[in-house]
């Protein structure tokens, strides 16, 4: 029997084995997510975008979690070229992409690099659920590195302004003013085109150099130069608040171009746009990951209602389908009592004639289904004795004629028989019965013999 010491030592082991558990468990999940990306990493990945106006930029950032629905909204583009204004506001409502996706169709050349460089597209998606203060922290620092070298000013395009810290509302630790990019007209949007490596003067990171994309046909001149302006009208809903570090909404605007009537301006990523694409860091994957399973389980509970409903309709239609038949059959026979009734009284028998023919029509009928529930019952019984000759014996069948007397084995056959020689008109083989022959025998030695 154990000691009282040695089961205090044992309730000790236990107690330091569930402690290092507890412990080891979240040092390995934290081993087994990535690194947060590093300051060269993340001023990479935003090099392309950070001297894009505001809203157009909160709009990518915010899409950029929706690779597979920005490479779709890519390809309707490509093949609608000319839909803009009302007709593409119009056309938007028909999809089931996210709104920050819908919103880029207004603005095709951003839209097309971030479908060619879909890597960089779902890395800075990534990247902006796992660390977004962050991201917008890198954006600030690229746009004072530019705006040092002088290559980032107001222009006929877009206007560059500093934000201050505001006195109330917002507590920031970094009160260093933010750079504002703004459209210079709110209607119209052009998007800056510039190579990274240049405009922020001598790139630091050489294993970290960021790519330069620009419209397929584009000349621009100097190190800032401009696309196009299109009309964006309120298309473009986004914007960024630079002092809580997140992508903010343009209500006024969400709601026009998407026909609804949102309250809430804070902008939050939906997962069940998402799709199949995996989260980079499994904290984000399972802060969303929830929600998406709830979403996935809603959506195969909608069908299934749809389908019980759609197999309730198809039964209430077969069914009201016999009905009408019944119905239909009724009305026949009571149609065809009334006309019998109406000869009845045509033919001037008046209503005792009426009926007679009432009574004859229902006796008809009562004979007919007598007639056919008496040949069902000989038709089962029929099929009775056929089924029961089918199992029985063969001897049976020769048992049921033993009784009968067998042809003598004397008697001569039909066929196989040739009378001999001349007249006389019948032959018969020792004073029996005549056999097989009909009539007259021979005529004038050799005539027409009959046989059976």
């Amino acid at each position: 029997m154990m000691s009282s010491r040695g089961f205090d030592l044992l309730c000790r082991l236990a107690l330091v084995v569930a402690l290092s558990t507890s412990v080891a468990r979240p040092l390995a999940a934290q081993q087994s997510s990535p690194a947060p990306l590093s300051k060269a990493q993340l001023e990479q990945l935003v090099a392309p975008i950070a001297l894009h106006p505001d809203p157009l930029l909160s709009q990518m950032l915010m899409a950029s979690t929706y690779p597979t629905e920005v490479v779709q909204a890519a390809r309707w583009r490509q093949e609608n070229p000319s839909v803009s204004g009302q007709a593409l506001q119009a056309a938007m409502q028909k999809q089931a992409w996210d709104p920050s996706v819908k919103a880029l169709t207004a603005v095709p050349e951003t839209l097309q690099m971030m479908s060619d460089k879909l890597d960089w597209t779902q890395r800075l998606g990534d990247a902006f659920l796992a660390q977004q203060e962050e991201v917008l922290a890198a954006v600030q620092s690229l746009r004072q590195r530019a705006q040092a070298a002088g290559n980032l000013k107001s222009t006929a395009e877009q206007t560059v302004s500093k934000l201050a810290a505001p006195a109330t509302g917002t507590t920031v630790a970094d009160t260093t003013p933010r750079i504002s990019i703004e459209p210079a007209n709110p209607e119209y949007l052009a998007v800056p085109v510039y190579d990274p490596r240049v405009v922020y003067g001598d790139w630091p990171y050489a294993d970290y150099e960021p790519f330069y994309w620009y419209p397929s046909g584009f000349t621009g001149v100097g190190i800032l130069s401009f696309a196009t302006a299109v009309a964006v009208g309120s298309a473009i809903w986004g914007n960024v608040d630079w002092w809580r570090n997140r992508a903010n909404i343009n209500v006024n605007r969400f709601n026009q171009f998407n026909r609804t009537n949102i309250a809430d301006g804070t902008w939050r990523h939906n997962p069940r746009h998402r799709g199949n694409v995996p989260y980079r860091d499994p904290r984000v994957a399972q802060r969303f990951g929830d929600a998406n399973r709830a979403a996935a389980r809603e959506a195969y509970r909608g069908k299934a209602d749809a389908g019980r409903r759609d197999l309730g309709k198809a039964n209430a239609g077969q069914a009201g389908a016999g009905s009408k038949a019944k119905a239909a059959a009724a009305a026949g026979a009571a149609a065809g009592a009334a006309g019998a009734a109406a000869r009845a009284r045509q033919a001037g028998g008046g209503q005792a004639a009426a009926a007679r023919a009432k009574q004859r029509a229902a006796g008809q009928s009562t004979a007919a289904r007598a007639k056919q529930a008496t040949g069902g019952a000989r038709s089962a019984a029929a099929r009775g004795n056929a089924r029961s000759a089918a199992g029985a014996p063969r001897h049976a069948a020769s048992s049921r004629h033993a009784g009968r007397p067998r042809a003598s084995a004397q008697r001569p056959q039909t066929r196989a028989y040739r009378p001999m020689g001349g007249g006389g008109r019948g032959v018969r083989a020792g004073g029996g019965p005549r056999v097989g022959m009909r009539g007259g025998g021979s005529r004038g030695g050799g005539g027409r013999r009959g046989r059976r």
